[in-house]
């Protein structure tokens, strides 16, 4: 994509080659090289420039073009090297904007084509002092100048090509990794509010016909809590359904938003002593935030009514989650992949290049621990 992004604009590139025409037509013509120069042979020379100018707007008559005015200009023998110069110029943008399959089509006609005029054009021409023939080296270096032109165009093109690829598979990394992290959200955002849920549901009907205030109490909160969750699931669902949405604009959790998830978990029977301490990166806070969430509401599931001490600190360069109940008896917290239970405050955790412990306390309970290095 950068090498994309650095090409210079169209009209640039073909008021250089409107340039480069101009000189080679009066490099050409102000000295000939050869003496049977006349006003028309002077015109075709002009004439064979404007391939140059126009190469990248249409590379292919371009090319095609410059080759049969070269042929008229050789057959006059008004001018030998600018065919050659000018039928270079001209395959580098066929090169680099054809397949490879045309653009070897165009050199291996453009090597019969020029090589053979010129060998017609010089033939009789004097030997080197060697003995070497003069013509198969004027051919010679002829192709080369062919060879050497299509080689650079064809490079630019694959380089151009890859950096395509390469953009398009980052975009296809980006857009899978914004979908797993939205699964990710989705999954704590689910699991957390049917937790409190199912726990508030259960004493709604065993206190509704003797304590119908408690009852009611516990259906208003699982009433806020659903339509809390709702709204949040929304906002990511919403993302996924706009293609042009960028990576960043799903809806963050926000350490601010901790002490409310305390407050749903004491509705749940589980009374949360939170703390935090020091300032969280900002771009860390929201795997801090689900992975306090998840050790919460496996609390809910697994030890209520318990209490649960969960901290947060920054100290000495380190970052440091800690999460312990005093539920009665060993918990067993589930640990399936795909960002559930353990293994998903375990993979949060590690995302950031963190370290990870959880289990059993001594006596009763049960602690999740994380821990970063902040840079």
């Amino acid at each position: 994509m950068n090498l994309l992004a650095r090409r210079p604009p169209p009209w640039l590139l073909i008021l250089a080659d409107t340039v480069v025409a101009v000189l080679l037509a009066l490099a050409f013509t102000a000295s000939p090289p050869e003496p049977a120069t006349n006003a028309v042979t002077t015109g075709l020379c002009w004439l064979l420039a404007v391939p140059v100018a126009v190469r990248r707007t249409w590379p292919e008559p371009a090319y095609y073009g410059a080759l049969l005015i070269g042929l008229a200009v050789l057959a006059l023998q008004a001018n030998r090297l600018m065919p050659t110069v000018v039928a270079a110029l001209a395959i580098y943008p066929v090169a680099t904007g054809r397949p490879v399959r045309r653009s070897a089509i165009a050199l291996v006609s453009g090597l019969l084509v020029n090589g053979g005029s010129l060998l017609v054009s010089i033939s009789g021409s004097p030997r080197y002092a060697n003995g070497w023939p003069d013509p198969v080296v004027i051919v010679g270096a002829a192709w080369l100048a062919f060879a050497a032109s299509w080689s650079l165009g064809t490079a630019a093109r694959t380089r151009r090509e890859f950096a395509a690829r390469e953009a398009r598979r980052q975009a296809e990394q980006a857009a899978a990794g914004e979908r797993l992290r939205i699964a990710r959200e989705l999954h704590d955002v689910v699991a957390h509010s049917m937790s409190v849920i199912t726990v508030k549901a259960g004493v709604a009907a065993k206190v509704l016909d003797k304590h119908p205030e408690e009852g009611r109490k516990a259906l208003r909160a699982i009433e806020e809590i659903g339509r809390g969750s709702l709204a949040e699931m929304r906002h990511l669902l919403g993302v996924l359904r706009e293609p042009g949405s960028a990576p960043d604009s799903a809806p963050l959790p926000r350490l601010a938003d901790l002490p409310s998830l305390a407050r749903q978990a004491a509705e749940a029977g589980v009374q949360v002593d939170l703390s935090v301490d020091g300032t969280v990166p900002d771009s860390m806070a929201p795997a801090v935030y689900r992975i306090v969430q998840e050790a919460i509401t496996n609390v809910v599931k697994h030890a209520a009514p318990a209490h649960c001490r969960a901290s947060v600190s920054v100290a000495d360069g380190r970052l440091r989650i800690s999460v312990v109940d005093d539920g009665p008896g060993q918990r067993v917290l589930p640990g399936r992949p795909g960002g559930h239970g353990l293994a998903g405050m375990r993979e949060r955790t590690l995302l950031y290049g963190g370290t990870f412990e959880a289990g059993p306390l001594p006596g009763t309970g049960f602690g999740v621990h994380a821990s970063w290095e902040i840079p």
